[in-house]
């Protein structure tokens, strides 16, 4: 077995995702940047804070997938306690996505919670996603798309309320760490038979494809082949060339020019 990883910073004030590789456990996580300007020590966001903690309670790599996760849910809450977050709304919540597998022999356990993705390629070339990920941030995009040309505006500042009214959706129409208790809810687990797979490939958003059309389905085939040919790195230099070309992330509807990125390649 053979491990390609990356971390990197985006163009966000800080790296809000983390990455996990111990042992036989590998892990992404995403945190996702607080609707509030509240930060903690050493300048850190409620994003970084909650991908962090939740990455170093799945490093212990010990227990289910399933206690694992509640796990890391539960010290997100502890921490926000410990600091006086105000746990009435959500806009105040440390929160973060996650996929996290572990190689045992020919089998593979898995959990994935938000829009962290798991892949597995296949020798023939073939590849399948261990699961479908909510697509939150979908209509966000598409209003972005339209309204993004006509505006000096950054997309957090133009769409605020519609931004909030999302995440005002957490643990209700989707899933991510945030201390809540109906986390567990939206957390999918399992086990994947290995024969056949040669590689796996965990990864946060901020490698996936730009993507001209928000409100369509995503094509997956041209990321696989590009990982396939080049790796993660080739990968991501693919996607930040892309993405160079569209500053003001209009063509292609973002929330910032380059996301941070935390992936891992398992080569079997």
């Amino acid at each position: 077995m053979q491990v390609e990883s990356l971390i990197e910073h985006g163009t966000g004030a800080i790296n809000e995702d983390c990455l996990v590789m111990e042992d036989n456990l590998f892990g992404v996580f995403d945190g996702a940047t607080s609707l509030t300007s509240e930060t903690y020590e050493n300048g850190h966001t409620g994003g970084f804070l909650a991908s962090n903690l939740a990455g170093e309670e799945f490093r212990k790599n010990h227990g289910t997938m399933q206690e694992l996760a509640e796990r890391a849910n539960r010290v997100i809450r502890q921490e926000m306690v410990q600091r006086e977050v105000n746990l009435s709304s959500k806009k105040n919540l440390w929160s973060t996505s996650a996929a996290v597998v572990r190689v045992k022999g020919n089998m593979l356990e898995w959990a994935q919670i938000g829009d962290c993705r798991i892949v597995c390629i296949y020798e023939n070339g073939d590849f399948e996603f261990l699961c479908q990920c909510a697509d939150q941030d979908m209509e966000t995009l598409s209003m972005w798309k339209e309204v993004g040309p006509s505006t000096e505006e950054p997309i957090g500042v133009a769409l605020h309320d519609q931004i909030a009214k999302v995440r005002c959706r957490m643990n209700l129409d989707y899933g991510v760490f945030n201390g809540e208790p109906e986390a567990i809810n939206f957390l999918k687990t399992g086990n994947h038979d290995l024969t056949n797979v040669s590689n796996i490939l965990l990864f946060t958003d901020g490698l996936l494809m730009p993507n001209e059309k928000p409100w369509e389905e995503r094509a997956y085939s041209e990321q696989v082949d590009l990982f396939r040919q080049s790796g993660l790195k080739g990968l991501r230099d693919h996607i930040r060339s892309i993405e160079t070309t569209d500053l003001n992330c209009c063509t292609y509807p973002r929330f910032k020019t380059h996301d941070d990125i935390a992936a891992v390649a398992i080569n079997l």
